[in-house]
């Protein structure tokens, strides 16, 4: 009976606390882009319309890495045949 008041609770602050991260997530890029556009000196009705298409934007993704040498070299086999792969990882994994 405790680990199930002890999960609802934990899953009532879970849903609870959900919100309030994407609502913080959404104060800082606010921040953020007001700041950019203090930064360029922006006033009147160019600072908003700087601000809306800020806020507007989806975030730039960072060119993903892979997780280990490895994974980069297996990337590189996708479609050949055992053979091929093998030997293509082989030199991948040589190469500095």
């Amino acid at each position: 009976m405790k680990k199930l008041l002890v999960l609802a609770t934990l899953g009532a602050f879970a849903f609870v606390a959900s919100p309030a991260f994407a609502a913080n997530a959404q104060t800082n890029k606010m921040k953020e882009c007001q700041a950019q556009a203090g930064d360029k000196k922006l006033e009147g009705k160019d600072r908003q319309s700087f601000v809306n298409e800020c806020l507007k934007a989806k975030p730039m993704k960072a060119e993903v890495k892979p997780k280990s040498k490895l994974a980069e070299c297996n990337a590189k086999t996708k479609g050949m045949s055992k053979e091929d792969a093998d030997k293509t990882r082989s030199e991948c994994m040589k190469a500095k």
